[in-house]
């Protein structure tokens, strides 16, 4: 087995002279194997071997008997061993997903490469798991060989190389008794599925775990060809495969962290929408709108509303707005002058608000639309107006029923 976990670490540049290595030692079988193994292999490998156990406290006494043999274990060996411990309660994702991420935020306290012993079996599970619960090539590539610090160096090692492993060297090991019930899903693909699939083939699951580093590596180089800050043009031109990496590398961009192909295949639908404003709402309150040729986050825009007395500066959100007085008619986008209007303000659009334009009288929101302003950024849009009546909008100039009035104040609007 070392040989065979040498050749693996070998294929993924895993370890190098000098590194320090930190095994996650539960005390089961798996974990004795690899932290023995590399116990052999360290002066081969020039590396620092050291040992990490974090206890959960879900199994009372059996939890801290695993603890107890991995004292043992490390002392027997003269191996440096971390310990951490918590009282772990399920969350939204269940009790197994807080027991690992528990361990793993613990791992992360600690120095060096973190070693885990998942092996070939551990993999084929993952991959069962995954195709159960509905997944793509991402979740066909089952478990990262090399995540970060995270190194699995028994990926191509099975659990019954682990077994006469332990017994050629006569080593102990202690078993979970968590791990012989079918409270989860893992356990009953273990107990009752994978079985059935190994009297069909024995290699089974060397063989599964072999297609899932494949699989992996062709997620990668698709994965690499997909493009960031893509348009809606060239999202639908492009091939399904790379357009859904491209949408979920954008959907993570924008705070999405785990997109699901439910949350892919909505960015899609936005992409090939007839409606230039279609909206999406995603996980963590999060709405991607669709902007003409560009997705974009979209933020809520506050409301706001600022008296405009006379002249002077005034600060509007991503504008600064000068104000003179004025004796001669202007009108341009973002520079033009007003009659005299009681309580004049300068503030975001409201329903019902129109304006004349050289194409005629029109509602805001049908000259917003004709000017293809997106639908997330039309109430950032300053709208000079005296009562109910607009004098006229930033970007758009004065209202042209107001052209044969006296003009008394000069606005210009300055963008920060």
């Amino acid at each position: 087995m070392d040989k065979a976990l040498l050749s693996f670490v070998k294929r993924y540049d895993m370890l190098r002279p000098g590194d320090k290595v930190v095994c996650a030692l539960s005390g089961g079988a798996d974990s004795v194997a690899l932290t023995f193994a590399l116990y052999l292999l360290k002066d081969k490998l020039g590396i620092t071997l050291e040992a990490a156990h974090f206890n959960h406290r879900l199994r009372g006494e059996e939890s801290q008997r695993d603890e107890d043999f991995v004292k043992a274990f490390c002392s027997r060996f003269d191996i440096p061993l971390h310990l951490g411990s918590g009282q772990v309660t399920a969350g939204k994702k269940g009790l197994e997903a807080a027991a690992r991420e528990a361990r793993y935020a613990f791992f992360d306290t600690l120095p060096g490469k973190i070693a885990t012993a998942h092996t070939a079996d551990d993999n084929a599970e993952t991959v069962l798991m995954h195709l159960v619960r509905g997944t793509g090539l991402k979740g066909l590539g089952g478990i990262a060989p090399v995540r970060g610090r995270i190194i699995r160096p028994m990926l191509d090692i099975t659990r019954q190389q682990v077994l006469d492993f332990l017994q050629e060297f006569n080593l102990s090991y202690v078993t979970d008794s968590s791990n012989c019930t079918e409270d989860f899903l893992r356990n009953r693909l273990r107990h009752r599925v994978i079985p059935i699939l190994k009297e069909e083939n024995p290699e089974f699951a060397a063989n599964t775990s072999a297609m899932a580093q494949r699989l992996r590596k062709d997620e990668q180089a698709l994965e690499a060809l997909a493009e960031d800050a893509l348009t809606v043009t060239k999202l639908r031109a492009m091939p399904e495969a790379l357009r859904s990496r491209g949408l979920s590398r954008m959907l993570v961009s924008f705070g999405v962290k785990e997109p699901e192909a439910r949350h892919i295949a909505l960015a899609e639908s936005l992409v090939f929408s007839h409606n230039p404003s279609a909206q999406g709402h995603f996980p963590g309150n999060i709405t991607v709108a669709r902007c003409y040729d560009r997705l974009e986050k979209q933020e809520n825009p506050k409301s706001f509303c600022l008296s405009i007395p006379g002249p002077g500066e005034y600060a509007l959100p991503g504008w600064r707005l000068v104000v003179t007085p004025a004796t001669v008619y202007e009108n341009t986008p973002q520079r033009f002058t007003v009659p005299q209007g009681e309580a004049m303000v300068v503030r975001s659009r409201r329903a019902g608000d129109t304006i004349r334009t050289p194409g005629g009288t029109k509602s805001l929101k049908k000259a917003f639309i004709d000017g293809k302003i997106p639908a997330n950024r039309r109430g950032e849009i300053p709208v000079v107006a005296a009562g109910s009546h607009v004098l006229g909008v930033c970007g758009m100039g004065a209202n042209l029923e107001d052209q044969n009035r006296e003009p008394a104040w000069a606005l210009a609007f300055l963008p920060l």
